[in-house]
């Protein structure tokens, strides 16, 4: 879905976070309220539909112009028992009239498919938050079933909240009695009766859901007309019920973007639109060799769809394959690319130190979850910094790079990319699975805008022998990157000793000599060290003494906190890293300028260890490892704390 923006200024006033104003104005029997930002959650069974129902809403959403931002939040489980906390599925929506960052840190509105939902999320609600639950499904089985010894509904524990108890399954079965379903099936289209309600409250377009369905049923067209049928009557339910008497409006966000042609976009397509767009830079096929596991899979899903660009997918048997398929594509001339999570990385990690030796350009991409071992596949954590930096057995450096927004993944792709090409290195691209999973509006950028990645291949030899005769090095290097030249298999001249075994300077035969050894590990890492990255911006209004340094995707809760202290006239400075190996240049100098820096992550302190070994600086850690992101409120006080102290 795509829309078109004029206005070129960006509001950021700080605001991200604050309390709604409001202001009515009647229209018809109804009264319509103008909001500046709506947090919703839909929560249900992972059978009932919330992360289809939430996509649905989001893309309206963006079409309308909002910004925006989402968390889904999966079960942990492929299939968990049906109406239990641990089966909870559920889909956070911020949406606003102006710059935002972050999901939100709690709901406006929360809609309850069952006991499970109502009971894992009403703690998350503040209070006179809304709250919409069917009824239907309070059934006294199912409310034993999470711990209810009395109905929520009726025992008063919910008197705080704006309550709407909607029969949901018993309308959405009503609606479509016309229709030759048996009950079963006409139950469940209840999440199409949700979100034709909640798009009436909140005047959400709805052509683009009503297309979506018909093209999502073509092949059955009865259960496409079911769907709509069911979204239209939860519209109607919307407009004629007097239990919902208000219906809200959030303005486009007009001044938010810059002009250009948007789309909302996920991490994981992001980044796959990303790797395509650096193989068409660099004129090079590009393959991917991948096993799926979550929450990368959806990257193999998407390029697998794109053959027309040149994208080959290999799905291979395991995790090792995938990585040695990707090697072997790129020794013969591919973007090579292999995507897995935490776990996947660990059994790559021999065939990394492969590319390091070798010296060849593959892309690593290492969409986070929670750990260790299998973990929490549908969580997320930022705890594979280390592993990235030091997890291969010997001195075997590999560049670092990581996003920081679910658009971001789309830059990073490239500048991956960019390293791998330019310096003949293996680079670990550290994505998570809150950005994969998350979305956001993404300006889809000109061609001109992209950079070049052309490649020169080596065409011939390079390196004259004392008696004179011409003769091809595969390890002699550029002197400006260290670089080594890359041959295509099957160049005429270009034969070469390739393997694991350490490699003799500049001619690449076997070497077991120490000094040799000795100088091409340094050598590896002046590689490493020394390439060209931005140096570090500073976001400092100008007298803070405190910093706080991020990277990866906790930078919209770290933003969306900076902004609610400024706000409040407490100043504090915040840099957000890309590049984890190697640092910018200026990363020390920037750190001695502060009194106090506080390093945000979702782990137990990883960067912020990185931090204190290379700088001696006395960086303070701020760690969270539950699985979901940081909260502003949450991250606002800890930063005041320390900026106090």
């Amino acid at each position: 879905m795509t829309s078109q923006v004029s206005s070129p200024a960006e509001q950021t006033d700080g605001t991200d976070e604050t309390v709604v104003g409001a202001q009515r104005k009647p229209v018809g029997t109804k009264d319509v309220r103008r909001l500046d930002r709506v947090i919703i959650r839909f929560a249900g069974d992972s059978g009932d539909g919330m992360q289809l129902t939430g996509d649905r809403f989001t893309s309206e959403t963006a079409s309308f112009g909002n910004d925006l931002s989402t968390l889904p939040n999966f079960p942990a489980e492929i299939r968990a028992p049906a109406g239990t906390l641990p089966g909870v599925s559920s889909f956070q929506l911020h949406f606003a009239d102006h710059d935002i960052l972050t999901p939100g840190d709690a709901p406006n509105v929360l809609v309850a498919m069952n006991p499970a939902a109502l009971k894992a999320n009403v703690g998350d609600l503040p209070r006179g938050a809304e709250i919409i639950v069917n009824t239907d499904e309070f059934t006294r089985r199912a409310m034993q079933k999470v711990g209810y010894d009395t109905s929520p509904l009726e025992d008063g524990s919910l008197d705080g909240y704006h309550l709407h108890p909607v029969p949901l399954t018993t309308l959405t079965v009503e609606a479509l009695k016309e229709f030759d379903l048996s009950r079963k099936e006409a139950e469940r289209s209840k999440n199409m009766f949700a979100l034709g309600l909640l798009s009436w409250m909140y005047h959400r377009p709805t052509e683009g859901t009503e297309k979506f369905l018909s093209t999502k049923f073509a092949k059955k067209p009865d259960i496409a007309a079911a769907n709509i049928a069911a979204y239209r009557a939860g519209w109607n339910f919307g407009e004629t019920t007097e239990d919902f008497a208000v219906s809200y409006e959030v303005a486009p966000a007009a001044t938010a973007f810059p002009p250009g042609v948007y789309r909302n976009i996920s991490g994981n397509l992001a980044l796959s639109y990303g790797l395509i767009a650096a193989s068409r830079q660099a004129d090079l096929p590009l393959f991917l060799g991948s096993y799926p596991i979550t929450p990368a899979s959806d990257i193999l899903h998407e390029l697998s769809r794109h053959k027309n660009f040149g994208v080959r997918t290999f799905q291979a048997e395991d995790e090792i394959a995938g990585i040695g398929a990707a090697l072997g594509a790129a020794f013969g001339g591919s973007l090579a690319v292999t995507t897995t999570s935490g776990p996947g990385v660990a059994l790559k990690s021999e065939t990394i130190g492969l590319a390091v030796s070798l010296e060849l350009p593959l892309l690593v991409v290492d969409i986070q979850r929670g750990g260790p071992s299998t973990g929490l596949p549908t969580k997320t954590e930022q705890a594979d910094l280390l592993q990235a930096m030091y997890g291969r057995n010997g001195e075997a450096p590999v560049p670092i790079v990581a996003p920081r927004t679910p658009a971001d993944c789309f830059n990073a792709a490239l500048e991956a990319a960019r390293i791998a090409l330019a310096y003949r290195t293996p680079v670990l691209l550290l994505s998570d699975g809150y950005l994969a999973n998350g979305s956001e509006p993404w300006r889809v950028p000109e061609t001109d805008e992209l950079p070049d990645l052309a490649v020169q291949f080596a065409q011939g030899p390079n390196h004259t022998l004392d008696d004179g005769t011409e003769v091809f090095w595969p390890y002699k290097r550029d002197p400006q990157t260290l670089a080594r030249p890359w041959a295509v298999p099957g160049t005429p001249g270009l034969e070469h000793r390739i393997g694991g075994i350490e490699k003799q300077d500049g001619s690449g035969n076997i070497s077991y000599d120490p000094a040799n050894h000795h100088f091409m590990v340094r050598t590896r890492q002046a590689k490493i060290d020394g390439i060209d990255v931005p140096e570090l911006a500073v976001d400092d209004p100008g007298g803070a003494r405190t910093l706080v340094l991020g990277w990866g995707s906790t930078y919209g809760p770290i933003t969306a906190a900076v902004r609610r202290l400024r706000t409040a006239g407490v100043p504090i400075a915040q840099a957000h890293l890309r590049h984890l190996n190697p640092f910018p240049a200026n990363l020390g100098e920037v750190l001695k300028r502060y009194d106090k820096v506080v390093v945000p992550e979702m782990n137990l302190g990883q960067l912020a260890t990185l931090i204190r070994a290379k700088y001696l600086v006395d960086a303070q850690s701020y760690n969270q490892v539950n699985g979901m992101p940081f909260k502003a409120e949450q991250l606002a006080a800890v930063l005041k704390e320390a900026i106090d102290d």
